[in-house]
């Protein structure tokens, strides 16, 4: 029983995905139809960095999505059949869901990268006086952070991602920071760290970003997929079209719900979970979450030799 996963924002890095590009030519043609179809020089972005657009929403999400889609297709070419027979579900973080569904078979490379261009473009600038922030809250649980939500008359800040147990990433508007930091600070947080991001996604601060993804989501075509995926949204597994469009439509302003992700993993009898994309964020995250679970990475091609002990 084996589990895809695809990482989102943050585990960008200047070269990711070149050995693949060097050596495969696979990565090469699919590298050559994104920055077709998008007009983006994925090479000068993701190898050289030129203007420093790697660290920019506006490129990074199609940057991430076309190495990890890359390697994605690299590991099928290699192990055929092998690996698509073993594939019980996908998954993926925020930006990493879009990869899932294009792994899956529910969307095409082509317009995959087309919605993900305007997915960044709408994010980098959903926020553009810089008013709104996200925060990484070490040390409080999730339970203990929707109680004070409970009690936040005043709308302070947004459950962003649930990446771990005690792992939360919250939005807000950069003016609560501080009044935030000293609430959370009293009931037990460790640790409280600002994310370098342009504004503060999955929250309703993305409202209007989201409006305009729907009308993009709506002209795009989408098919049953050939995997289950289980979404951000609802961490529930579907390979239905409809439902497909609907999480990716909610997907935005809401919350990533990671950790019942890789409890639902745990609880359905998922033996291997396989990261692929640059860097090891997830497993680095889901290792904290379950042990019960072996987890695996290929980043690079030297890591593709971890794939001779899952099958």
């Amino acid at each position: 029983m084996l589990a895809i996963i695809f990482p989102g924002q943050g585990s960008q890095f200047i070269g990711m995905g070149k050995d693949f590009y060097d050596n495969y030519e696979i990565t090469r043609e699919i590298f050559e139809e994104i920055s077709e179809i998008t007009k983006i020089n994925l090479k000068d972005i993701i190898f050289e960095n030129q203007e420093n657009k790697l660290n920019s929403t506006e490129f990074t999400q199609i940057s991430i999505f076309a190495v990890s889609i890359s390697i994605f297709s690299v590991i099928k070419d290699i192990l055929k059949d092998k690996i698509i027979n073993n594939i019980s579900y996908t998954a993926g973080h925020s930006l990493g869901e879009y990869s899932a569904i294009c792994a899956s078979k529910s969307i095409s490379i082509s317009q995959c990268s087309l919605l993900l261009k305007k997915r960044g473009k709408y994010m980098q600038n959903s926020d553009p006086n810089s008013l709104t922030g996200m925060l990484a809250v070490i040390g409080l649980n999730i339970n203990l952070i929707e109680n004070i939500l409970k009690n936040d008359n005043d709308n302070l800040f947004e459950i962003a991602n649930h990446n771990g147990i005690n792992q939360i990433v919250i939005s807000l508007k950069k003016e609560n920071i501080n009044k935030v930091t000293e609430i959370l600070n009293s009931a037990g947080a460790k640790k409280i760290i600002p994310l370098n991001v342009s504004a503060g996604f999955h929250s309703n601060f993305m409202s209007e970003a989201n409006n305009r993804m729907i009308e993009e989501i709506n002209n795009s075509t989408f098919t049953d997929s050939i995997f289950p995926i289980v979404f951000n949204y609802n961490a529930q597994p579907s390979k239905n079209s409809n439902e497909i469009v609907e999480n990716i439509k909610k997907q935005m302003i809401n919350r990533v719900n990671w950790v019942d992700i890789i409890k639902f993993f745990e609880n359905n009898n998922i033996k291997n979970v396989l990261e692929v994309g640059p860097n090891k964020v997830l497993n680095g995250l889901n290792k904290r979450i379950s042990d019960k679970v072996k987890y695996i990475n290929v980043s690079s091609i030297y890591e593709l030799e971890n794939l001779e002990n899952v099958f």
